[in-house]
């Protein structure tokens, strides 16, 4: 510590030693001392928001938490084993979300990184999210670099994400407080985090204007859909509403200079034209010369709009599966099925599966393909809000029913959802005060915010959990009454490594995650992947795809590619045929039967005596329409 204090005193002398040589850190320095008028050895507590604050600003950036909060996963899950903690901060450098380990939370927040803590140069110094927000531009603060000593234990890489019109929307952070933390694996996390920051951004801007005209588009064809090109909104009349960096490049000029303009002016294409070759999920792109004569190659998201006189299409009927989830598998085609069938009678689905199955994708997919596909679908992930955090969201507040709270008070994820589908992933983890007020809800059809006035909402409720909520209930951390409320219908997702469809959802995964760049996987490299047990599915398996992606650089992706413990994995059994002969199906009925009446109807004892996991047992027992009388 005195060593540090002593080279930052010595930068203030006007020398430069140490980390201060860097000058993006002697910059940084030098305003915490002249600024901010800070002292690097006192050890000062975090500046922690109080609980309203918190909440205004997490709903100000409510659509970037929804975006970021898979991106956030799969960083961690890439850097799984390396104890670091994935932040994200508003414009000012407050935490309003953090994915770490359980086992590391209070570590982390020893660190001082809480949600809700101030991470700007003013209250923190030097640091990965403070320096990031002013610099503007990715960086790493790595150990000693740090302005306060009590920092110097951290390393942190940061990355701006920027909104659709250049200003500072959010900073992606990821922190470690290990110690031997080199250069070279910073160069890594960093890689990733900047790399993950994009997809927020696009993410985001996609988004924004999804009701708009979208063009996107490149110099070189196989970049159009990546993190790399240029992606442009306009309305109908072809004004441009707004660009990102990457276009500002190709186009030339400023922002200011651009929006406003007519696409016509920028590029030499009629705008009938243009919309003509829309498409609502284009997938080929085609030549566009811009006005100064180059030839770029480009994209344009939106409804086609056909010449006067042309002869009307008759569209095809949409599928009962929506394009964005993957159900090769014959018993998850038919749990979609029976799922849609029962939500479209308001009846409560209930989805088991571990983590990372793709229950939110599966919900998302049921939403989607019924009769309020056009309403809203409204996620709220039990596990991943703090506990005081929880109620606020859910049920929403009246304002100045608190201190810090917001004078017109805030919707809850209830109001939010009204007229459309709430999924309550990880439900077993909802604390037993808001599982009383759930139950009212779903009963009285009416949900009453923090000090104010009962309102009416219709909602279907769509929960998913990876825990046993019978034992729970057992355990008395779960309601009963709100169990059978929720349990409508129950639906098991298969792990990874049981679908039989494996095959086709790394081909659909690898064909979304290259966004129409031609990609393919070496023969080896996917045996590799059918083979690998999976035990993060299907999310793990779209990180590493994703990845391999961004790093590919000749189209092909091979068995030397993939990570480590992917390639040197033990090789997965080939799944066995579906047994069709009655005499077979009644023989494992009866099994299964016998098991459980032995045990009770206790599942988990039944799956250990079985040798199968819990998930593989529900399966078995919806495929045979086995129910414990009563349930």
């Amino acid at each position: 510590m005195l060593r540090h204090v002593h080279q930052v005193k010595t930068l203030a002398e006007g020398k430069a030693i140490g980390p201060a040589n860097d000058p993006s850190i002697a910059r940084s320095w030098l305003r915490c001392l002249e600024q901010h008028q800070l002292d690097p050895s006192q050890p000062l507590t975090p500046s922690v928001l109080e609980h309203g604050h918190l909440l205004e600003r997490r709903e100000r950036l409510q659509r970037v938490l929804e975006i970021a909060s898979g991106e956030m996963n799969n960083l961690h899950l890439q850097l799984a084993g390396s104890a670091h903690a994935v932040l994200l901060t508003d414009a000012r450098g407050v935490i309003l979300n953090r994915v770490s380990a359980a086992a590391e939370q209070s570590t982390f927040e020893h660190a001082g990184l809480w949600l809700g803590a101030d991470w700007s140069e003013a209250c923190e110094g030097t640091n990965g999210i403070g320096t990031c927000l002013v610099e503007r531009q990715p960086l790493t603060i790595q150990q000693e670099e740090h302005f306060r000593s009590c920092h110097t234990g951290l390393t942190c890489s940061a990355s701006p994400v920027f909104d659709p019109h250049g200003e500072l929307l959010a900073v992606l952070d990821v922190s470690t407080l290990q110690d031997n933390v080199s250069r070279q694996s910073q160069f890594h996390t960093m890689a990733l985090v900047n790399l993950s920051a994009k997809v927020i951004e696009s993410c985001y801007f996609l988004r924004r204007f999804e009701n708009d005209w979208l063009l996107r588009f490149h110099l070189q064809a196989e970049y159009v859909g990546l993190f790399s090109e240029g992606l442009l909104a306009f309305d109908g009349e072809g004004r441009v509403l707004a660009v990102n960096q990457t276009a500002i490049n190709l186009l030339g000029g400023s922002r200011r200079e651009l929006l406003g303009q007519s696409v016509e002016s920028l590029f030499a294409s009629r705008l009938d034209d243009l919309l003509a070759l829309a498409s609502e999920q284009p997938s080929a792109s085609w030549p566009l010369r811009a006005q100064d004569g180059r030839m770029l190659f480009a994209l344009l998201r939106g409804r086609a709009r056909r010449p006067v006189g042309a002869v009307p299409v008759v569209e095809a009927a949409s599928p009962a599966v929506p394009a964005s989830i993957c159900l090769g598998d014959a018993a998850l085609q038919q749990a979609f099925r029976r799922a849609l069938r029962v939500i479209e009678r308001d009846v409560p689905l209930l989805l088991h599966g571990e983590t990372g199955s793709g229950k939110e994708a599966f919900a998302k997919a049921v939403h989607q393909a019924g009769s309020r596909a056009e309403r809203p679908f409204v996620a709220l992930n039990c596990a991943a809000i703090p506990e005081n955090l929880i109620e606020s969201e859910l049920f929403g507040y009246r304002g100045g029913s608190f201190t810090g709270a917001r004078k017109e008070g805030m919707r809850g994820k209830l109001q939010q959802a009204d007229g459309g589908t709430l999924f309550l992933d990880e439900i077993g983890d909802m604390p037993l005060a808001l599982q009383t007020r759930l139950l009212r809800v779903l009963d009285e059809r009416q949900v009453v915010p923090i000090g104010g006035e009962p309102e009416p909402v219709d909602v279907r409720v769509i929960s998913a959990t990876h825990r046993d909520l019978r034992e729970r209930v057992a355990a008395g951390l779960f309601r009963e009454d709100l169990f059978y409320r929720l349990d409508g219908l129950a639906v098991t997702l298969p792990p990874l490594r049981e679908r039989s469809d494996r095959g086709e959802l790394i081909e659909h995964l690898l064909a979304r995650e290259a966004r129409g760049e031609a990609i393919r996987l070496e023969p080896a490299a996917r045996q590799a992947l059918l083979a690998y047990a999976w035990p993060g599915n299907v999310r793990q398996l779209r990180s590493v795809l994703r990845a391999q992606v961004a790093l590919c650089e000749d189209g092909l992706i091979r068995l030397a590619d993939l990570p480590a413990d992917l390639r040197l994995a033990p090789v997965l059994p080939a799944p066995a045929p579906l047994e069709t002969n009655g005499l077979l199906e009644q023989a494992e009925r009866d099994a299964l039967l016998a098991a459980l009446e032995a045990n009770h109807w206790h599942v988990s004892r039944t799956a250990e005596q079985l040798g199968i996991s819990r998930n593989t047992l529900y399966r078995k027992l919806q495929r045979h329409g086995i129910r414990r009388e009563g349930d």
